[in-house]
């Protein structure tokens, strides 16, 4: 299931998004979730393709996006998160999640739950939820999805529905 993602983004500089390529929209999208608000202005700001590609190789974030194989990218790009996948890989899909819960007894070093909030328009597009959403009232339906995670992998993606 495709993933379509909102960007709520804030501040007149954020505006200049619009003026990206497909291509330069779809790693700053993947990209910018490592980027402060400060290095995401000066992204925008700069006047050519070259130089804003070259920022992002100054940030060292560009191999983080392109070391990917070209399919995986476009999963990522798509938001089709799955199980095997990379806790990097989930962040460039779907961002920053909006909970995060420590989990212990599993057999694994490190594990985690991320909750991700979802909501799907009347034309079925399903859009990644965020605080302050303008378009959550319009929902025909809110779900969250739960992503398990031993040692930085995906597990397991749970579904429940939900309202909030």
């Amino acid at each position: 299931m495709q993933v379509l993602m909102l960007a709520m983004l804030a501040g007149c500089w954020e505006k200049k998004v619009k003026n990206l390529s497909n291509t330069e929209f779809n790693h700053y999208y993947a990209l910018r979730v490592y980027m402060d608000d400060d290095q995401r202005k000066t992204y925008l700001k700069l006047k050519t393709e070259e130089e804003r590609n070259a920022y992002l190789q100054e940030l060292e974030l560009w191999d983080r996006f392109y070391d990917y194989e070209p399919h995986i990218r476009e999963l990522i790009i798509a938001g089709e998160v799955q199980s095997g996948w990379t806790k990097d890989m989930l962040y460039m899909a779907w961002g920053s999640p909006y909970d995060r819960t420590r989990l212990v007894g599993r057999n694994a070093v490190r594990s985690e739950m991320l909750t991700y909030r979802f909501e799907v328009q009347e034309d079925g597009a399903i859009l990644l939820w965020e605080p302050g959403s303008k378009t959550a009232y319009k929902a025909v339906r809110l779900f969250a999805r739960e992503v398990v995670i031993d040692d930085d992998n995906i597990v397991e993606i749970r579904e429940k529905d939900t309202s909030w």
